[in-house]
């Protein structure tokens, strides 16, 4: 079961089904279902009344904040389950997806545009994700959040056009569309950004990540497991 943080967003319910349908096409026989913390249905505990027992519950967001960490738990509480780690650590598959999302070449810096939280642990994270990020493509990478911390969209840029950096590039640290994807990427392209690279949706990278989750909870050789 992938389980989304959810949205008013019609884009981002739709965004998680499709690559739970990616998930499923790449490991078929695999049975893969949705659910929503918050704002869309169905919920992990609707969810999972009508699935079977041992579950794996793979959490569909990058950092391990609050959601992953205190509602998440709560809300699967008393079910056969096993909850995996959330997607955001620094692997080559969220980088890849990261890097494929990039709209363009021609950039000299880029901004690693985030939803923000206050969770400290969360943030290192992110700024591990970033380092990693503008390590691999030979460029300085700043993150920048929509809210629950700072800097904004806009003082990430303009920080990278102060040392002198012309054509700055803000990938995404979203796993879907939505108002604070929206609020950081219009922030950062009014300051000058030359384009702002799409959430990372439903592609390979992301359910490869997915998968990775659910073959070491229950224990299989990952090599064997993406063979089959």
């Amino acid at each position: 079961m992938l389980v989304a943080h959810g949205s008013r967003d019609p884009r981002a319910a739709a965004t998680t089904r499709a690559l739970a349908r990616t998930v499923a096409a790449v490991r078929p026989g695999l049975d893969v279902r949705v659910a929503f913390l918050e704002l869309s249905t169905p919920s992990p505990r609707e969810a999972l009344c009508v699935m079977p027992r041992e579950t794996v519950v793979v959490p569909v967001l990058l950092t391990h904040a609050y959601h992953g960490g205190v509602d998440l738990p709560a809300q699967v509480d008393g079910f056969d389950c096993t909850i995996t780690s959330t997607l955001g650590a620094v692997s080559e598959p969220l980088l890849e997806a990261l890097s494929r999302r990039l709209p363009g070449s021609d950039y000299d810096a880029l901004v690693l545009a985030a939803a923000g939280t206050r969770v400290v642990s969360a943030r290192a994270r992110v700024e591990e994700v970033a380092a990693a990020l503008g390590a691999r493509l030979g460029v300085p990478c700043r993150v920048a959040y929509a809210a629950g911390a700072t800097p904004s969209g806009a003082e990430a840029v303009a920080a990278l056009r102060d040392e002198g950096h012309a054509r700055v590039g803000v990938a995404s640290y979203f796993l879907a569309p939505g108002r604070l994807y929206d609020l950081v990427t219009g922030s950062a392209l009014a300051a000058g950004a030359v384009w702002a690279a799409p959430p990372l949706g439903a592609s390979w990278q992301l359910a490869r990540l997915i998968l990775e989750r659910v073959d070491r909870s229950v224990g299989l050789e990952l090599d064997h497991a993406f063979a089959a």
